[in-house]
């Protein structure tokens, strides 16, 4: 099985840059099943119904959330209903929305985990613990498990790929939009990425308008953040999975940028 996951979506410009690039990732790599992290997809803060069918239209499978999951208050009216979209799953118990799911795409079944980190994020339940409570759940049934981890903190996410080596498939980091370097395969046979980076504005600050940032920065007061506009650049990891063992074999980071050249 070949999976493409996709870095948090940043407003209408990585919405943009999502569709154009989508068939040309599909040519290239030949992903089974695509999941995009849609968090900051409406202008720079949760996601809309009318977005996530979007993304769900031009061939998306599955989406993941995070920290952002509530800032459109009509996400309340979807969530319940959406089987395709996921929340942290260790948001409290009763919380709206689902932490798992499997999704299907030419064929193949992949159930795919969203949880959140607790360093320098709002506290919730030990995503540690609900990370073993789901997936072993779930490798009962399914060998292809992917799990977003959704933290700030680098340790927090190296610290989870190692913590679920040998029982997911792919555990990837997103949150922090700077795609890192560290992509392998661990002993165990999960591919492991603690960021995939971000899909939106390429010279903004995190996605976001530098002047507001840099305000900030220098003042400390309170400051409204807008997504950027301009030209994108698009991150994201593929990774190849054996089906008869959910073990990765192969993976591979994304980096486009605008106005390169490739060929088609």
């Amino acid at each position: 099985m070949k999976v493409l996951f996709i870095g948090d979506i940043v407003g209408n410009v990585g919405r943009k840059a999502l569709k154009e690039n989508l068939p040309y990732l599909k040519n290239k790599y030949k992903p089974h099943v695509i999941i995009v992290n849609g968090e900051n997809a409406a202008a720079g803060r949760g996601i809309t119904g009318a977005i996530a069918n979007e993304f769900f239209n031009w061939g998306v499978h599955g989406i993941t959330l995070g920290n952002h999951t509530w800032d459109n208050k009509d996400i309340f009216d979807f969530i319940d209903d959406e089987p395709r979209m996921i929340r942290p799953a260790n948001f409290p118990p009763g919380t709206p929305g689902r932490g798992y799911t499997v999704v299907k795409g030419e064929g193949k079944e992949l159930a795919i985990v969203n949880l959140q980190g607790r360093t320098f994020l709002p506290a919730l339940d030990c995503p540690f613990r609900v990370a073993d409570e789901i997936v072993d759940e779930l490798r009962q049934d399914y060998k292809c498990i992917l799990v977003d981890m959704h933290a700030e903190a680098t340790s927090e996410k190296i610290a989870m790929g190692w913590h679920l080596d040998g029982r997911a498939s792919l555990v990837v980091g997103t949150h922090t939009h700077v795609q890192s370097n560290d992509d392998r395969i661990l002993p165990g046979g999960t591919a492991y990425l603690t960021d995939a980076g971000m899909v939106g504005p390429r010279d903004g600050i995190l996605g976001m308008e530098r002047e507001a940032v840099l305000r900030k920065f220098y003042t400390q007061l309170p400051v409204r953040f807008v997504v950027d506009d301009g030209k994108w650049h698009f991150h994201g990891v593929v990774v190849e999975i054996d089906e008869s063992t959910g073990a990765a074999t192969r993976i591979e980071k994304i980096r486009l940028t605008e106005d390169e050249w490739r060929m088609e």
